[in-house]
């Protein structure tokens, strides 16, 4: 038995794998644990591995390995991985942010190896491109990205067909990337006008006063200050997956991530159009495509970790 474990800025996910190439089950989710000690979200997560086994009728000594796909930044500590990640520590960014503990990291890989002993944890953009590679959208393909857009924004970069981790596991961090010098738009990371803290989740939220699920909704309905927000978004986005392109000559990319994937329709079109909008000789035949796997990638990726 195998737990495969999804942690994003707003929500864990917790399922089991019985066997390779069968579906997973027990799935179980909860907001993503953010206050109490550093330690919280680990507690929650092996709370959750303990219901999912109770409820599937399975020891919880039969989990081998435990595959978390989560994300980052990380930070490591004698070796093991605790996550300086923007939409859980609040600390990071300061009050600026009104988040509801002062963490600057969260303890992830070591309380999960006195448990159960064979874990890894991977960054979410990188687990999410191991499984579109092997399942989804991004197969046979060696110049390829998986982008995220959610709670914040993450990548997952494949290079000659290899796959870009970088010194701490942080390779693909291009949310956190500069765009503007905007003081109203304050990342959870502390960065003033970075990609995430104006396009993702928590930055619309931070910055617009209103929900992107709310402000897409309205763009939906044909709101015209709506689309006007939401086509900005789509040019500050659209630009990063340009620049992806041009920085590494992609044939394609894969996107995920709960604002993209319940707005797809709306928000596709416009960031192809940015992308091909630039620069013919590296954007020709580059390829902007919804994740294979939709919106169970996460699952998928924490899978893609231990097959």
């Amino acid at each position: 038995m195998r737990a495969c474990v999804d942690v994003g800025g707003t929500k864990v996910a917790v399922s089991l794998s019985p066997k390779a190439g069968e579906p997973l089950v027990g799935r179980l989710t909860e907001p993503t644990a953010k206050t109490g000690d550093n330690d919280a979200l680990a507690r929650q997560i092996i709370r959750l591995i303990d219901q999912a086994c109770a409820q599937q009728g399975v020891d919880v000594a039969d989990v081998a390995c435990v595959g978390v796909s989560t994300c980052g930044p990380f930070q490591l500590r004698d070796g093991m991985v605790e996550l300086a990640t923007p939409n859980i520590c609040g600390g990071l960014a300061g009050p600026e942010r009104d988040a509801p503990n002062r963490w600057l990291t969260a303890q992830l890989e070591a309380p999960l190896k006195q448990r159960f002993g064979r874990v890894r944890v991977e960054n979410d953009g990188i687990a999410a491109l191991e499984a579109e590679r092997r399942w989804g959208a991004l197969q046979g393909l060696a110049h390829c990205a998986y982008v995220t857009w959610s709670t914040g924004v993450g990548v997952g970069l494949c290079v000659d067909g290899r796959i870009l981790r970088g010194k701490n596991g942080n390779a693909g961090h291009a949310g956190h990337s500069f765009v503007v010098d905007d003081d109203s738009s304050t990342c959870g990371c502390g960065n003033v006008g970075d990609v995430e803290a104006l396009v993702a989740g928590s930055g619309v939220a931070n910055r617009l006063g209103q929900s992107a699920a709310e402000l897409m909704a309205a763009a939906q309905r044909g709101e015209p200050s709506a689309l006007q927000v939401t086509d900005a978004l789509c040019r500050i986005m659209g630009r990063l997956l340009y620049n992806l392109v041009a920085t590494l000559d992609l044939e394609r990319i894969s996107l995920g991530g709960s604002v993209f994937w319940h707005n797809r329709d709306l928000l596709l079109p416009r960031l192809r159009e940015e992308v091909q909008a630039h620069l013919p000789a590296l954007t020709s035949g580059a390829q902007i495509v919804p994740a294979g796997l939709g919106d169970r990638v996460g699952d998928y990726a924490a899978l893609a970790l231990l097959d």
